[in-house]
């Protein structure tokens, strides 16, 4: 069976469970509302019942709780429904690459691949690469970028034109747009290895690179 559907097939368990509890909740509240009415009306002053008027009343407190009742497993419901979809989503990048935010780069045999964010665009953006020591290695230079986010391939050739070592190397950014600077940050390459159900969201296990909610992808290679 597949990551998706097993994932699928958990969250849909989940949902039933919750419904489940959430109908179980509302016959109890009615079950409980209507055993106080009927034990009112049996014991009641022979001599001074109740009148139609409060009977009424009560009755409209019973339909105003059922209301609400319906309503909270509603939300419930619509909640849990977007849990799940929100869970399938996740498990469909599991295995894929992503940029999230960040300045390094593992440089392979086939090369490095990074990525950049400018959220107003620049005429010029200039990618500096270090090695571990933070040597300069290489210079990536661009020019008229839009806005939003981009990716990039290195192939390792250094300043002087010759072949890279392989590992980690970090990535600095500068851009600029008539001459003034502008605001730009760099990204960086993991693969998605797995998914987190959190209190409030379902987040992403970025390989090494940590945990990250759906809005810090920037991009899914």
């Amino acid at each position: 069976m597949s990551v998706v559907s097993e994932t699928q097939n958990v969250y849909s368990g989940l949902a039933r469970s919750e419904q489940a509890t959430a109908k179980k909740g509302e016959g109890d509240t009615q079950s409980r509302f209507l055993t106080l009415l009927t034990t009112q009306l049996k014991n009641q002053d022979p001599m001074n019942p109740l009148e139609n008027a409060e009977v009424t009343s009560q009755l409209a407190q019973m339909s105003t709780v059922d209301g609400i009742e319906r309503l909270n497993g509603l939300f419930r419901q619509m909640l849990a429904g977007q849990d799940s979809a929100e869970a399938m989503q996740a498990a469909a990048l599991v295995g894929r690459g992503v940029l999230v935010e960040g300045k390094n780069m593992v440089l392979t045999e086939a090369g490095g691949v990074g990525g950049f964010e400018v959220p107003a665009g620049a005429e010029r953006v200039t990618l500096t690469i270090k090695d571990a020591s933070g040597l300069e290695v290489a210079k990536i230079d661009l020019e008229d970028i839009e806005p939003g986010s981009h990716n990039y391939v290195w192939d390792g050739t250094a300043i002087d034109g010759s072949a890279a070592a392989p590992g980690m190397y970090s990535v600095s950014i500068a851009a600029s747009t008539g001459g003034e600077k502008v605001d730009a940050r760099t990204l960086q390459f993991g693969q998605v290895t797995g998914i987190v159900r959190g209190p409030n969201s379902t987040d992403l296990q970025v390989g090494s690179l940590g945990i990250f909610q759906f809005d810090d992808i920037k991009q899914i290679l």
